[in-house]
């Protein structure tokens, strides 16, 4: 069963005690939890803040009328599905209540009738997010340690698929030390918790108030300007934005800054893929397997993970074969060391120089990363090689 929130709104006790003992056995979250209604718009803040997916509520003792309680929970940017309890199945009020908009009316014995509805709510929300999933990927960038250049990838791959004619985000989700703004310049004075602390507002147009732009394709949110953050994203908040981002862009390229951070684990299930970056230094390569190992016994499996290596030497002391079988990880891509040409395009307020080795590389495994065919861009080459033959000839 895909897992739920849920909000309860119930004043008799024998129904709050079933209802509670029915959830205890289901892969739910309540997030409200209340006796009586109380003040409705302070209710109504509480449905817009907490993001309730399901809604059960004993529909007689709300102290407002039930239409119109119904009517305004569904008007919410969440509109969830709202399930109407009773001690008695009197057909006047059940008829009421789903006049009002209620999806279900409930009454003792409610175990079984509780299940199926919530079930089926549940294969509602995984068709979905399947749904979702098959318009725009979400793509995690996380190095070993500190240091080992998962933003520098990140900026580089999100601006090279830009270019590639994709619609991109890069997103900073790193809260302790996100360096995204610094390094794509952004213009935009929000960030990444503008949008999280404001899901009830999270439209297209709020959205594109939050963002820079500037590069062909590419669209930016940055991390908090003040670091690092004392606010750190729940699951359900990392959820609802990557949701979102994925419905808008074709690739969601996310900085998750180091290590697994507890962003970076609430925000596991809706990455499609993490490129893990480390560079050659023994404790960069400690903690790579150490990260893989943890993903693993998550349940993120390693048909996910994607093992970078950056500043590759020139010379290696471990042949690929012997790393992989270390990490027990394919290696998907390597990046040679050229810190100089880093060093001369971030002083210059850019990204590497389109001509410099270490550009070339990170381009091509941005190319790599989007899985477009190279077929075509060698038959593009073919193409032009022998029309220039042809011309040559006249």
């Amino acid at each position: 069963m895909y897992p739920l929130t849920i909000g309860l709104v119930i004043e008799t006790k024998e129904l709050w005690d079933e209802v509670h003992s029915t959830l205890q056995e289901l892969s739910v979250r309540i997030v409200i939890e209340q006796h009586e209604l109380g003040d409705l718009a302070e209710f109504l803040g509480r449905v817009e803040r907490l993001r309730p997916e399901v809604m059960i509520l004993e529909v007689l003792k709300l102290r407002e009328p039930m239409e119109h309680v119904v009517a305004r929970i569904k008007a919410g940017s969440m509109d969830p599905m709202v399930i109407a309890l009773h001690n008695t199945g009197e057909p006047e009020l059940i008829l009421r209540a789903l006049r009002a908009g209620a999806h279900e009316f409930l009454h003792p014995p409610l175990k079984a009738n509780l299940q199926q509805a919530l079930e089926r709510k549940s294969l509602e929300q995984k068709k979905t997010r399947e749904h979702l999933r098959q318009k725009g990927k979400v793509l995690g960038f996380l190095s070993a340690k500190g240091g080992c250049g998962a933003t520098t990838i990140a900026c580089h791959t999100a601006a090279e698929l830009g270019r590639q004619g994709m619609r991109v985000l890069l997103a900073d989700m790193d809260f302790e030390a996100g360096m995204i703004r610094f390094l794509m310049k952004t213009k935009s004075p929000y960030s990444v918790l503008d949008a999280l602390n404001h899901l009830h507002r999270l439209d297209q147009s709020y959205w594109n108030a939050l963002i820079s732009n500037g590069l062909p394709g590419l669209e930016i949110i940055a991390s908090p300007e003040a670091l690092p953050s004392k606010q750190q994203p729940n699951q359900e908040q990392m959820q609802h934005i990557l949701t979102f981002c994925r419905g808008q862009y074709d690739l969601s390229i996310v900085d998750l800054g180091r290590g697994l951070s507890l962003t970076t684990m609430n925000a596991l299930d809706e990455i499609d893929e993490t490129y893990l970056i480390t560079t050659l230094d023994v404790p960069a390569l400690h903690r790579s397997k150490q990260i893989i190992q943890a993903l693993s016994s998550l349940g993120y499996g390693r048909e996910r993970l994607r093992l970078v290596l950056n500043r590759m030497p020139q010379r290696l002391d471990i042949t690929p074969d012997e790393l992989e079988n270390m990490m027990s990880l394919p290696v998907f891509a390597t990046l040679p060391n050229d810190y100089p040409s880093l060093y001369e395009a971030y002083s210059k307020g850019s990204l590497l120089a389109a001509n410099s080795r270490l550009s070339k590389e990170l381009n091509s495994m941005a190319i790599k990363v989007a899985g477009i065919q190279k077929e075509k861009s060698e038959k593009k080459r073919f193409f032009t090689l022998r029309l220039r033959d042809q011309t040559n000839a006249h």
